[in-house]
């Protein structure tokens, strides 16, 4: 008896978390949650804040094709992560679709196919940012230097894909 009365107890128990948890997710606006996409700042000089107005505190300016994650999207207001873990609010027009990815080890080598046995095409420092082009197999990104040469990095050597 004293089992069966522990297995109702997290039964009943369970329930209540079950039905907390879709009151949670039901409050939410599906606008407001963000799918964990990622973005490009569109502009030179962006104002990045602490909250979604444009009278909170200004925290940083992000330069333009900076690559960021959104997080949480309000009323033309977009929550967003950066390449350190940095959240901040910037206005939605702020950013683009087209994306970037930095660099975020010392060297990131990139090659002309997605293995390390093929010929590299050339090697970019931490912090540098280059247009994300797909997702490759087995962990590639093929990306596109600014200069225009273009390759394949592996996905932990960037930030953004």
């Amino acid at each position: 008896m004293k089992y069966a009365c522990a297995g109702l107890l997290r039964m009943v128990l369970l329930k209540r978390v079950l039905a907390q948890l879709c009151i949670v997710v039901l409050a939410f606006p599906a606008s407001a949650i963000a799918a964990f996409e990622f973005f490009s700042i569109n502009d030179d000089a962006v104002i990045m804040y602490d909250a979604p107005s444009l009278k909170a505190v200004k925290l940083y300016a992000a330069s333009r094709d900076l690559p960021v994650e959104a997080v949480v999207k309000v009323e033309g207001w977009v929550k967003i992560r950066d390449s350190e873990g940095t959240l901040a609010w910037v206005e939605a027009k702020a950013l683009s679709e087209k994306r970037h990815v930095i660099v975020t080890v010392p060297l990131a080598e990139v090659y002309q196919a997605a293995n390390a046995s093929s010929p590299l095409v050339f090697q970019a420092q931490q912090g540098v940012i280059m247009e994300w082009l797909e997702s490759a197999a087995n962990g590639w990104v093929r990306v596109r230097h600014r200069d225009g040469q273009n390759g394949y990095v592996r996905a932990n050597q960037v930030w953004g894909s």
